[in-house]
């Protein structure tokens, strides 16, 4: 039996999951901060040792490659590649809005992920329910909060919005009955999404090599903004 580890550090969150063709074998979640390197290698070690698993029992590692917090998605993505080399298993990249947007895929509105990008802008893409799953409506995007809280309140349809982006702004998407914002239990990437999200692509042979694995950043890191800016 195949068994998935699942990481996704692109937001405060760090989330790890096991999957198998079982199902879903266990999941840790902690969201303290800026702590994914103190956190993620021995939240894996304990999944892995609660179910008995060892790392080289591991088929292939599913990652979610961003959009996201800079370090935080650096962090996930190099454990996942350097754990992949060293055992030699593939990589399973799923974009972490994709894991904002899925568990909600049973509503028929307008899904919008929204993760905070800091400097009042977020990442975000819109997705649409279809047999199945979600479809992405377009292209992954960064911007300013205003002006998608100004698209979304111009448009005529039912938007229920999702992630922590969506939480911290979520006084200026309030100004449409049209839009609703989820809970804030679904404010960040989840872990069990990536996991089934990943079973089936792992099922139908859709991974990749350690090293052809490129996180989805949409704009420069905060320190390299910074600096051309001060030059």
């Amino acid at each position: 039996m195949a068994h998935l580890l699942c990481i996704d550090t692109s937001t405060a969150q760090v989330g790890v999951a096991v999957v198998s063709e079982a199902g879903i074998l266990g999941e840790v979640r902690l969201a303290r901060g800026r702590l994914h390197a103190e956190q993620l290698a021995p939240a894996v070690s304990y999944l892995l040792a609660e179910l008995d698993l060892s790392p080289s029992g591991l088929a292939a590692i599913a990652v979610g490659n961003g959009p996201g917090l800079f370090t935080g998605l650096r962090v996930g993505v190099t454990t996942a590649k350097v754990m992949a080399q060293a055992l030699r298993i593939p990589v399973i990249p799923v974009s972490s809005l994709d894991l904002l947007a899925y568990p909600l895929r049973h509503t028929r509105r307008l899904i919008v992920a929204a993760i905070d990008a800091r400097r009042g802008e977020i990442f975000h893409a819109s997705y649409r329910r279809v047999p199945g799953g979600i479809q992405r409506l377009g292209a992954y995007q960064v911007g300013r909060s205003s002006a998608l809280a100004a698209e979304l309140q111009a448009g005529a349809q039912e938007v229920l919005l999702v992630g922590d982006g969506a939480v911290r702004y979520a006084d200026e998407f309030n100004g449409s009955a049209l839009i609703e914002t989820a809970s804030a239990i679904h404010s960040h990437p989840s872990p069990g999404a990536l996991a089934e999200l990943a079973l089936a692509r792992y099922q139908r042979e859709e991974f990749s090599q350690p090293w052809a694995i490129e996180i989805l950043y949409l704009r420069k890191a905060d320190a390299e903004a910074n600096w051309e800016v001060g030059r």
